[in-house]
């Protein structure tokens, strides 16, 4: 099967972007791990300390109004969102997670900027550790190219646009 239609495909080059990543302080050895892996990877692809532009908030639940206040500025050409929760022995593991995600995904639906949800969300301690370079890869650095790479298809998408 062939397709004449062009073909978009992001790439994860951060050279000249402006990228804001708001971190939430709760379990702060984890999103500080997350924060990390974030800028080292947006580093090694183009970044400078100029482009970035990092906002420490008080939890989960906050990240997505951060996000959503910096979106409407215009200075961002993408967003990463980092946190961790951890399941507690109440309800509220749920309700903040469920708040988060959607909030962070309302946000990224818009589609007016690139939005990177790197908020995990675990069973425990350990489970985490394993997401900031341990089994499961790092989650922060995943969530910094995607926002990258999304910005890119942005650009791609917005350029077709224009030249119609």
């Amino acid at each position: 099967m062939s397709l004449d239609a062009p073909h978009l495909a992001g790439n994860v080059n951060a050279t000249g972007m402006k990228i804001g990543i708001i971190v939430s302080r709760f379990n702060e050895d984890i999103t500080e791990g997350l924060l990390d892996g974030a800028v080292k990877a947006l580093k090694e692809h183009g970044a400078t300390d100029n482009d970035l532009h990092i906002v420490h908030v008080p939890g989960a639940l906050e990240i997505p109004t951060i996000a959503s206040a910096m979106a409407q500025t215009d200075m961002y050409d993408a967003l990463v969102c980092l946190g961790c929760v951890i399941q507690g022995g109440t309800a509220h593991f749920e309700h903040v997670c469920r708040v988060a995600m959607d909030s962070i995904g309302h946000i990224a639906e818009c589609g007016d900027i690139a939005i990177a949800n790197g908020v995990l969300t675990v069973d425990n301690h350990a489970q985490a550790i394993e997401r900031i370079g341990g089994t499961h890869g790092h989650k922060g650095a995943e969530a910094a190219l995607t926002a990258v790479e999304i910005a890119t298809l942005l650009r791609e998408i917005e350029g077709i646009g224009e030249s119609s």
